[in-house]
């Protein structure tokens, strides 16, 4: 390793310790925050995370964290939009999901919601968690890839700027001639979702909800350092 991977390595240490000494506070004031303003920490636990994930990527792939063109503020900014959508997916299915499987199964309505919402662990919370995941990431997570991949092809094709990134995008030419298509399905859709996301957000479902959006922005970085690889 390089000089620059311990410092970030330190840089990594020194951010997540208070979070192991009770006597800071810190992590009372985590939990208080993530209750009370879930979408803004949402917004900041992706951009920071999310985009880490691309770096180490980047690290990978080309032995550099930051290149020009390949606009770390931008793609932050586009992952705190991300991060907040599925903080809002994940609202959405964690709810929904409970009730049309009582709708389906002819359970007692709120019978499957209190077993999900329990904090102990069982397996039929292990099970509704696993349907959880595999509806959410089969419904909204190929959508929300496909836009992420879009926004990364429109940052590099605009500079890597944040003005570049307020141009409208041209989706269609996008869409059509730079998306590479067999990566994005044949990879990311058709193996990464079943075979990494299903399983992964089964285990984010069981979390305690403070840390599921958290667990969910770290599941990011791995999923940065599978695609580098891949490639």
């Amino acid at each position: 390793m390089k000089k620059k991977d311990w410092i970030l390595i330190l840089c990594v240490i020194v951010i997540l310790t208070p979070f192991f000494i009770p006597a800071t506070g810190f992590f009372d004031w985590f939990n208080t925050a993530t209750t009370n303003h879930p979408y803004i920490m949402a917004f900041f636990k992706f951009a920071i995370l999310a985009t880490l994930g691309e770096c180490l990527a980047l690290r990978i792939r080309e032995g550099v964290y930051n290149k020009k063109g390949f606009g770390v503020l931008p793609r932050m900014m586009v992952w705190g939009f991300l991060g907040m959508c599925i903080a809002m997916a994940m609202v959405i299915f964690k709810t929904g999901v409970p009730t049309f499987l009582e709708s389906v199964g002819g359970c007692d309505k709120g019978s499957l919601a209190a077993v999900f919402s329990a904090p102990t662990f069982t397996w039929g919370k292990l099970g509704i968690a696993f349907a959880v995941s595999v509806l959410m990431n089969s419904i909204f997570a190929p959508v929300m890839m496909t836009f992420h991949k879009c926004t990364d092809i429109h940052i590099t094709d605009n500079g890597g700027t944040v003005r570049g990134l307020l141009r409208p995008m041209k989706m269609r030419d996008i869409f059509a001639n730079k998306v590479n298509w067999d990566m994005q399905w044949n990879f990311v859709i058709k193996k990464t979702i079943p075979l990494f996301w299903f399983p992964a957000h089964t285990i984010t479902f069981i979390l305690p909800p403070t840390f599921q959006v958290l667990f969910a922005a770290l599941l990011g970085v791995a999923l940065g350092l599978i695609l580098a690889i891949k490639k």
